[in-house]
């Protein structure tokens, strides 16, 4: 994983990785991937995906950044847990009825970011087996959601302040 200068360098390298469970829109991922660079996190893909990795709308949202990205794309939720044996206390998962909010996050050395489909959110069982890790970020009732790419985006960096 690469580091972005503006972490800190003292102690335990900062571990950030997003999950996104089920994405279904290209342009999404492709930002997604571009702000995971930018951070130095590791973008993790639970198929099925809505979409072709090799789309060029992928490519185009992630500019000529996308081959730089540090991506793993995982069959199903179980390989990805199996590959990377993720703590409880190291994931946040995503949703709009989450049961905190976002800057309550823990800042564990290394955390995992879960985010579900942009049309679903997450699977309701995944949201069960992680009971009180679940997160939200404030929105006003006049949207129903914020974009994935820019839930993500604040969700990562907030997950790095004070390590900057």
């Amino acid at each position: 994983m690469s580091v972005p200068l503006a972490l800190k360098t003292e102690g335990p390298v900062t571990e950030r990785h997003v999950v996104l469970v089920h994405p279904e829109v290209h342009w999404n991922t492709g930002n997604i991937g571009r702000t995971c660079l930018g951070a130095g996190a590791r973008l993790h893909l639970i198929e099925p995906l809505g979409f072709r990795l090799d789309d060029k709308h992928v490519r185009r949202a992630g500019l000529d950044y996308w081959p730089r990205v540090d991506l793993s794309v995982w069959a199903d939720f179980a390989a990805f847990e199996a590959g990377l044996a993720p703590e409880a206390a190291e994931m946040a998962l995503f949703t709009k009825a989450g049961k905190r909010l976002f800057w309550e996050m823990p800042r564990p050395r290394r955390l995992f970011l879960v985010f579900g489909s942009e049309s679903r959110g997450l699977p309701p069982a995944l949201l069960e087996r992680y009971l009180g890790r679940s997160f939200r970020i404030p929105i006003s009732d006049q949207i129903r959601s914020l974009n994935l790419s820019t839930a993500v985006g604040i969700a990562l960096y907030e997950s790095l302040r004070g390590l900057c």
